[in-house]
Parts: C-alpha cells; structure tokens; sequence
C-alpha cells in the first residue's frame, strides 16, 4: 500500500487551516474536492483521518498521514534546492514549537537571520516547554524548544542551554508586600502571576522557600511580554527571566531557578532542517547559560 503524496498534504492543509472551506482556498481546489481527496484516503487506509469538527481535529492516523506529508515536502525542497531547481523562489512552511519565554527573549532573531536567507515561512507553535515536545508526536511541527532531555521517537535531541528565572518585583509593591524581605508568612500573603495553570515556576520557587502555593493569590497573564509587564506594574511578583529582566525591578532573594532547554527535531537527512538547527543552537550559545 502506498499513500499519495497529494492526498497526504490535503490532509496537512486541512489540519493546517482548520476547516475544509479553508484548507481549500490555500489548494486553490474546491471543498467539494478536499472532501473527496480525505474520503478517499481513508477508505485506502481504513481509517477515519479527521474529525470534521471546528476546528477539525486529527485522529491518531491522521497525525501519522501529517508528518508523513511534512517529511515529503522538506525532503522535496531539499532535493530541487540541491538540483537548483527552486521553483522560481518557491517556498516552504517551517512549523516549530517554542515557549513563550524563549519566543520573547532570544528566539525570535535566529528566525530573522534564516528568513532573510531562505525562502521559508516560519509557523511558530508556543506552548510550555514541557509540552511542545507532544507537538513533535502528533506531527504538528518539525522541531521544538523543549526541557524534554528523552528524544521523541523519530527525532534526535541536542541541549541548548539553560534559562535563568529569578523572583522579582515592582518596587512599590515589594514595599508594601515585604517590608520585613520576602518571608514565608508574607509570601503566604503577597499576590503573585502565573503564566497559565500549567506553569509551575513560582510554586516551585514558593516550595522553596518553605510556601505551599495553593491558597497564595494570583492573577494569570498567559503572555511572556505581558507577563512581564504585568510584574512591572505592581500586579504581583513573578518569575522573571534573567534575558527579559526589567531594570526597574527588584529582586526577591532566593533560589534562581534553571531551566535546561533542548532542541528536538525530526531524524531526516534535511540540509534545511540542519541549517535552522545551527542557527538556532549558535544562538543558544552565545545568550543562554
């Protein structure tokens, strides 16, 4: 059994955009055809690909038909680069999965430098840097930012480096919440910002100091800039990264907390794909510990 490449990426498009309608205006085909070209695959393989809702969402095997067509087209704009056959400037999607804080500290320039070079497009995925490394699973990127040190199965693993976080605060707000420092009685008390539910940097910081977090308050800010922001405004005190660290904050005293990074990508014999590896880890290099 072989699977069409063409099926293949219409199933990717589709993933890719959300929607049938949507996916069909990228393929400059109708949704009368997408339709077709998804039934038709499945009925070849025997299984469902996609569940048609909104938006879609891919089943098990639809993510195994997904990095299937990934892999193709790379390994295709690898091969008429090579043949210098570009298809008159032709391009390709780079998915990628990075964490909001790398993405606002240091990430963003390698990304700058590829850009100008390459004829890609960069389709950026954040979620914590726990999580991107399930990313790589289902087929939705071709590499990731992750603290996942195990490689994913198909892909090979490379460290970065660390990213610094320490406790800071607005200096008002320390003031008014630590006139006696950051003791674990007024630690109990004092308003803090988590990054979204399934950040744990300050409770772990918290543990550390002798604070169980659960009943401490807290606002969420699920964006690493507006984090920040919020930090520098007096909302709460946060972890901040060392790279992002306002100069108008003060630290908390305590534990700096290390988060060892990696790169993950797809094991392909890709020069693209090994060329925004170097970029990526040359600036890991030079920034991060």
């Amino acid at each position: 059994m072989r699977i069409d490449p063409e099926l293949a990426a219409t199933v990717a498009a589709v993933a890719d955009e959300g929607t049938l309608d949507a996916a069909s205006r990228r393929l400059r085909i109708t949704p009368s055809a997408v339709s077709q070209r998804l039934k038709s695959l499945e009925q070849q393989l025997g299984r469902v690909l996609v569940v048609r809702s909104k938006p879609v969402q891919l089943t098990e095997a639809g993510e195994a038909v997904v990095r299937l067509a990934r892999q193709v087209a790379l390994l295709e704009h690898d091969a008429l680069s090579g043949l210098g056959l570009d298809g008159g400037g032709s391009r390709i999607s780079i998915p990628l999965a990075v964490n909001a804080d790398s993405m606002a500290t240091w990430f963003l320039a390698p990304l700058a430098r590829l850009s100008a070079e390459h004829d890609i497009d960069v389709d950026l995925h954040r979620d914590d840097q726990n999580f991107t490394a399930r990313l790589l699973e289902s087929g939705a990127v071709m590499a990731a930012v992750t603290s996942e040190s195990d490689a994913v199965a198909g892909c090979s693993v490379s460290p970065l480096g660390v990213l610094e976080y320490r406790a800071m605060a607005e200096p008002a707000f320390a003031r008014r919440w630590f006139p006696d420092g950051a003791t674990a009685d007024a630690l109990a008390r004092a308003p803090f910002v988590d990054f979204d539910r399934r950040d744990a940097l300050q409770h772990e910081w918290l543990r550390e100091r002798g604070v169980a977090h659960q009943g401490v308050p807290r606002h969420y800010v699920p964006a690493s800039h507006d984090y920040a922001l919020a930090v520098e405004l007096g909302l709460g005190w946060g972890m901040v990264p060392v790279l992002q660290r306002s100069e108008g904050l003060v630290p908390l005293g305590g534990p700096t907390l290390r988060v060892a990074l990696y790169w993950q990508q797809w094991n392909l014999r890709s020069a693209l794909l090994d060329t925004i590896a170097a970029e990526i880890a040359a600036e890991a290099r030079r920034v991060l510990r």
